[in-house]
């Protein structure tokens, strides 16, 4: 059995020491424990650090693709050497590494194939007010569209069976995080979460600069996820959102013309009524549509998964 633990890295010189010096070097369960990290653009002294504190595998992008990317290039890495499971985790030295064994136990029990570590959100000192609440909505709201009951939504400290591994795919630029847990949880992945503790903070996140973007980006991810592996609720619910308010529109011009006066046609309310309407009847037909074409993409994550399991026998 092969551990990798991956870190995505991007000018983190001066951090990733101490976060690679704390990492086990043996945990119960594998013969084998190996870092991988991911360098994604770094303009600085990243890749010498990681050399020097012997990291066994560096991926490298020449220029800076994001989070997102870069969580995905480390797990197709982590796939090709073998690794039966993989743990990702932060150059920061955020998450506390002597909890990896408890991380990776549920996936070694065959419990879980996808398990995300809770962090203590509300004692965690650095941490705004403001935040530790958007991190409960945010939570909250990835809870509902996933279908699942993660508690710490964002939390990139996660470990990763093989077959989780190959079925995972991330759609945005941005961030794996939220993504990854609404897949998983519509796509029928084995999830679940253990208690994590922290370290204190080596620097800002790099990945929440404003919380208003940070916000907006998280409400786009979770928006456009739900779309791809709920269409036809989706555009349903919105169709019919439509198609109601145009028939209770409909109505009000009915009642003004024929039963209070005869007189004006109201005619500005009669034509709004007849584009909601539409709107309503097009968004309903492409909630079928859609439908249809999520058949196609099931079928092509199923041949997907079985070309990775081919591909990955050979390495």
């Amino acid at each position: 059995m092969k551990l990798i633990i991956q870190i995505p890295c991007y000018n983190e010189q001066e951090t990733l020491s101490i976060a690679v010096k704390e990492l086990p070097r043996k945990v119960d369960g594998f013969d084998t424990v190996e870092f991988l990290i991911i360098n994604d653009g770094s303009t600085d002294n990243t890749v010498e650090v990681a050399k020097e504190c012997g990291v066994h595998h560096i991926v490298s992008f020449k220029k800076n693709q994001g989070l997102a990317k870069g969580f995905m290039a480390g797990i197709d890495a982590c796939l090709k050497l073998g690794a039966d499971v993989i743990v990702n985790t932060d150059a920061d030295n955020q998450y506390d590494a002597k909890d990896i064994p408890k991380l990776v136990k549920p996936v070694l029990d065959g419990q879980s194939d996808l398990v995300i570590g809770e962090r203590p959100i509300f004692n965690t000192e650095h941490f705004s007010l403001q935040k530790k609440i958007l991190q409960k909505i945010g939570s909250w709201t990835v809870r509902v569209a996933s279908n699942s009951s993660i508690p710490d939504a964002p939390s990139g400290f996660r470990a990763i069976s093989r077959i989780a591994a190959m079925k995972l795919n991330v759609y945005n630029d941005y961030t794996y995080t939220l993504e990854t847990i609404i897949q998983a949880g519509r796509t029928g992945i084995a999830m679940s979460s253990v208690k994590i503790g922290t370290n204190e903070d080596l620097r800002p996140s790099k990945l929440v600069k404003s919380i208003p973007k940070y916000i907006k980006h998280s409400i786009h991810t979770i928006f456009k996820v739900f779309i791809i592996y709920k269409p036809y609720q989706t555009f349903f619910r919105i169709g019919m959102l439509f198609f109601l308010s145009g028939i209770a529109i409909g109505i009000r011009w009915l009642y003004f013309y024929y039963i209070l006066e005869h007189t004006r046609t109201h005619l500005p309310s009669l034509i709004f009524a007849s584009i909601l309407f539409i709107v309503g009847v097009f968004s309903s037909m492409l909630a079928i549509i859609s439908d249809l074409l999520s058949v196609n993409r099931k079928l092509l994550e199923d041949i997907q998964f079985r070309i990775k399991e081919i591909e990955m026998d050979k390495h």
